[in-house]
């Protein structure tokens, strides 16, 4: 039978010709090296100044980093590890129950990225949710597993304290009031993707996920420890970020980048397939409210140097974001004030 997602348990000798991506856009993995020097930074660390200088240089010089000692509990990481593996080993015909195309839904499994606008499909199935206010979205999760509900909120908590916290050394690191960001953002939504990445036939002929940026304000991805798939364009070339035990990987999203007035750069990264094994990844996205203004901070152009960006609404980039393919040049482009 065919279905929809590529969780069934069917085993593909060859890439369906949907996932072939034209020669220019391969990814050329033989050409991939292994990023050496990602900042990895301890979060317990005592001297506060120093994790400030640490956050600051890594946003500037790479627009992510890896987080060790970052408070969310070994017990919760594992869990959610656990019931997301447990979930995409449901049968095929329990999973379908969620399925859907509609990129509008809060809560839905599809496959690939934009499954009706694209042209070439991604090899991977993922699982979205809101997770913020959590009263109100839980009840539409899955309740198979039946752990599900209760692993998944207590993983989103957590997470969400270390996305204030992570988002106040920003601040600092570019030398605004530590709760500036989290006070321009506003009540911040939260979103989840759990990701699942069948073994692949053929990895040099597809992506888990093309080069994107994030659309929101911070990224932190939760990986896989066995399986590496996360890559990041790092001066011009893509390189390979792979795992680091009990570490989360940081990114910044595009209003981060606004906001911080270009110093600081929301990172083109994508995710590639392997042949052996399954990689499954948990992206948990902080987002701004929906009528949040954006714009780079007035502190950042009190010297005179001039705003790169103009003033928009998060609604206003989000739908911008979504009517482009995810590909194209950097959303945010559109946004600058010589436009």
């Amino acid at each position: 039978m065919e279905t929809k997602v590529l969780s069934s348990g069917f085993k593909y000798q060859n890439l369906p010709e949907g996932y072939v991506r034209p020669e220019s856009e391969r990814p050329r993995l033989s050409e991939v090296s292994e990023c050496k020097n990602i900042p990895v930074i301890n979060l317990a660390s005592e001297n506060r100044a120093e994790t400030v200088q640490q956050v600051g240089d890594a946003c500037k010089s790479y627009g992510f980093f890896q987080v060790i000692n970052h408070g969310v509990s070994t017990e919760a990481v594992e869990k959610m590890l656990g019931t997301a593996t447990e979930f995409f080993s449901l049968p095929v015909e329990e999973k379908m129950k969620l399925y859907s195309d509609d990129p509008s839904k809060t809560m839905r499994l599809s496959t690939s990225f934009n499954v009706n606008k694209e042209k070439v499909h991604n090899w991977r199935d993922y699982l979205r949710l809101h997770c913020y206010p959590l009263e109100k979205y839980v009840p539409e999760w899955p309740s198979n597993p039946s752990s599900f509900k209760d692993i998944v909120s207590k993983y989103s908590v957590e997470v969400r304290e270390l996305g204030f916290r992570l988002q106040e050394l920003i601040s600092e690191s570019l030398g605004l009031e530590k709760d500036y960001i989290k006070c321009t953002l506003g009540e911040q939504g939260q979103h989840m993707a759990v990701n699942f990445y069948p073994p692949c036939p053929q990895p040099e002929l597809t992506y888990g996920l093309p080069g994107h940026t994030d659309p929101n304000a911070l990224t932190i991805l939760l990986q896989d420890l066995g399986v590496a798939g996360l890559q990041v364009l790092k001066d011009g070339k893509w390189v390979a970020v792979n795992p680091h035990p009990n570490a989360f990987v940081i990114n910044l999203g595009d209003q981060l980048q606004a906001l911080s007035n270009g110093i600081y750069k929301s990172v083109w990264h994508r995710a590639i397939t392997n042949t052996d094994r399954a990689r499954l990844s948990v992206a948990s996205f902080l987002c701004p409210q929906d009528d949040a203004l954006i714009s780079p901070a007035k502190a950042l152009t009190d010297d005179g140097s001039a705003a790169i960006y103009r003033g928009y609404t998060y609604t206003e980039y989000y739908k911008k974001f979504w009517t482009r393919d995810l590909n194209e040049e950097h959303c945010l482009e559109l946004f600058k004030t010589d436009q």
